[in-house]
């Protein structure tokens, strides 16, 4: 056990409705001051295998649950979450470094509202039948079986319930691997479901690092469904896993996402836009790390973008009034600095910050525009992941895509323009899973999300989710005799 601002939080593993510990740990850390949070059990082959064993066991009888139990059971789950909001919000906060203001006013609503949304797809869901002849197409969702979540450290409990709320919705069960980082609100979320009288089995959380219990698990035979969020390189090696059992992947990876302003834009609004890309100290695979911008324009969108980020306060998350909080992890930030400090040394000049806020110390790292980057450089084509933006600047629409779309990556775009044509036509022409025009970060679970190219492979949300984690069958029945 643990006490996190005030939270009880169980360290074991929950399997089979139980908590289960390990014969070693490993040590969580807090990003706000580096101090160990809590001692977590460090799960292997051994743990891996009895969580996929109680998830079979328990699949049976949950499949055949009724639509409107497992919506009933899922609202439940989200009530609990909403009951123990400020307390999920306070670890989750200690945890990943990131704003208590953005966990109680949005990540933690969306965590239940996550719930409620495929729970009530679920009854929703459906088919038209259709004629073929006489004869009657009729298409059904059935349950696929063990499903193995995988996810990441940079919004852990939102992130992990994208994945976990559509699962249980289509009559799976789940073993959930939380980040090793952060899993702290994963074992709240074992806690919360036991409560809501989720069955035993049903849902089960194993923590601790990827090779040794991540490998095991998207290895295992009896896992027919693997959605992972995170780096490419970990998504490789889960496809090589997966590979010999032919286990269906979701992979929603990194991204290099631009964003475009035009000169017919507001470039307040556009500014604004920019700023914003440094939400969770530019910890979020959607931000638009690109500031493409038409070139006359360039000179008044910068003044507007450094007068709003002189404007950001850097500091202790724990603070309402703060606006950028720390990176996750010492690893990380000496990984983002290392981006910069190649970026300055090939030419690149930093308009904003550049380095880590001496001022704090610590795991805080300086909202940061670097201009004048080579083109092909790396600070231009790899995902930094961190509160680092770059400026470039083009004279024509069609350059304009050609930059953007000049990346392995497709995840989103952001545009900013004033002419709907144009917003259309731009659009239309951009390689990415998510677009958005004079916006950013407007979700609605009802659409489709992933990546192209290198940021991912299928898509969940809405419809897209359940036909991911079930098995879609067509029964054809011929007419019947009178």
């Amino acid at each position: 056990m643990a006490t996190i601002a005030g939270v009880t939080v169980d360290t074991g593993h929950w399997i089979g409705g139980e908590r289960v510990g390990s014969g070693e740990t490993f040590t969580d850390v807090s990003p706000i001051d580096e101090r160990p949070l809590a001692e977590i059990a460090r799960g292997g082959a051994r743990e891996a295998e009895a969580a996929v064993a109680a998830a079979a066991k328990a699949f049976p009888a949950w499949s055949r649950t009724t639509r409107e139990e497992r919506a009933r059971l899922l609202h439940a789950v989200a009530d609990g979450v909403d009951k123990r909001l400020e307390e999920l919000a306070r670890v989750e906060t200690h945890d990943n470094g990131a704003l208590i203001r953005s966990h109680r006013r949005g990540v933690m609503p969306r965590v239940a509202h996550n719930f409620r949304f495929f729970a009530d797809r679920l009854l929703d869901l459906g088919h038209d039948d259709l004629d073929t002849r006489g004869h009657t197409n009729h298409v059904s969702w059935d349950p696929a079986g063990v499903c193995a979540l995988i996810t990441p450290w940079n919004a852990p409990l939102m992130l992990a319930t994208w994945k976990v709320a559509p699962a249980l919705a289509a009559g799976n069960t789940v073993v959930l691997k939380p980040a090793e980082w952060t899993p702290l609100t994963a074992s709240l979320l074992a806690d919360i479901a036991a409560e809501a009288g989720l069955p035993d089995g049903v849902l089960n959380v194993v923590q601790g690092y990827g090779a040794e219990v991540g490998g095991p698990l998207t290895a295992h035979p009896d896992v027919r469904r693997i959605s992972f969020t995170g780096s490419v390189p970990t998504a490789r090696a889960i496809a090589a896993s997966a590979a010999p059992n032919l286990t269906p992947l979701s992979l929603e990876l990194g991204g290099k996402s631009p964003l475009l302003v035009f000169a017919d834009a507001d470039l307040d609004l556009a500014a604004d836009l920019a700023v914003e890309q440094y939400d969770n100290a530019g910890q979020v695979c959607l931000a638009a790390t690109r500031l493409l911008v038409e070139s006359s324009v360039a000179d008044a969108f910068t003044e507007r973008f450094l007068a709003k980020a002189a404007r950001l306060r850097q500091g202790d998350p724990r603070d309402e009034a703060t606006d950028i909080g720390p990176q996750i992890h010492r690893r990380h930030l000496e990984r983002v600095d290392g981006f910069v400090r190649r970026a300055r040394d090939g030419g690149a000049r930093a308009l904003l910050g550049g380095g880590p806020n001496d001022d704090l110390g610590g795991l805080y790292y300086r909202p940061t525009l670097l201009t004048g980057a080579a083109p092909g450089a790396e600070i231009l084509t790899e995902e930094v992941f961190g509160p680092v933006l770059t400026l470039q600047t083009f004279d024509t629409e069609d350059q304009a895509v050609a930059m953007a779309n000049d990346t392995r990556f497709g995840l989103a775009a952001t545009l900013a323009t004033g002419d709907p044509g144009r917003a259309a036509r731009v659009s239309a022409r951009l390689v990415a899973g998510t677009v958005w025009v004079n916006c950013f970060f407007v979700r609605d679970l009802r659409a489709p999300f992933g990546g192209s190219r290198r940021s991912g492979v299928g898509r969940e949300g809405g419809d897209w989710s359940f036909d991911f984690y079930c098995d879609l069958k067509n029964t054809v029945t011929a007419p019947w005799e009178k």
